[in-house]
C-alpha cells in the first residue's frame, strides 16, 4: 500500500491497480464544517488534475481535483449522508471514491508523506 499527495491537498491511496481518493486532514481543517459532498459517478474516467468531487463547508466550496487518471468504480454513499466523516476522519472514513488506475507511473510525480508535511509547513 502507498500514500501520495498532491499539492491541492488530496491524497491517494493505492493498493494494486485501485487508488482511493479523499482531501488530506489539513484540507479538511482548513475548509472548517463540510456540509456537503458531489461525488463523481462510477463509471466516470478521471484525467489527473482535472475536477473529480466538489466539497462544500462553511466557509467555501472547494474542487477536489483527480490525483491520478482512471475509472472511477466506488464512490463512498456515506458521505452523501453524512458530508462531516470527511471532517471526522479525512485520511480514512471521510475517503471520496475509489478508481481503478490507467497510468500508475502518474504516481511517481506525487509527493510521499514526509514532503507532503514539509509542503504543508512551508504554506504556514
Amino acid at each position: 500500500m502507498t500514500i501520495k499527495y498532491t499539492k491541492d491537498h488530496e491524497w491517494v491511496r493505492v493498493e494494486g491497480d485501485v487508488g482511493t481518493v479523499g482531501v488530506s486532514d489539513h484540507a479538511q481543517h482548513q475548509l472548517g464544517d463540510v456540509v456537503f459532498v458531489e461525488l463523481p459517478d462510477v463509471g466516470r474516467q478521471l484525467a489527473q488534475g482535472k475536477e473529480a468531487a466538489v466539497v462544500e463547508s462553511v466557509k467555501a466550496a472547494s474542487d477536489v481535483f483527480a490525483p491520478v487518471s482512471g475509472e472511477v468504480i466506488e464512490a463512498n454513499a456515506d458521505l452523501e449522508n453524512d458530508p462531516s466523516l470527511v471532517n471526522a476522519g479525512a485520511e480514512t472514513t471521510g475517503w471520496f471514491f475509489k478508481l481503478r488506475l490507467s497510468n500508475p507511473a502518474e504516481l511517481d510525480g506525487l509527493m510521499d508523506e514526509a514532503a507532503y508535511k514539509s509542503f504543508v509547513e512551508g504554506q504556514a
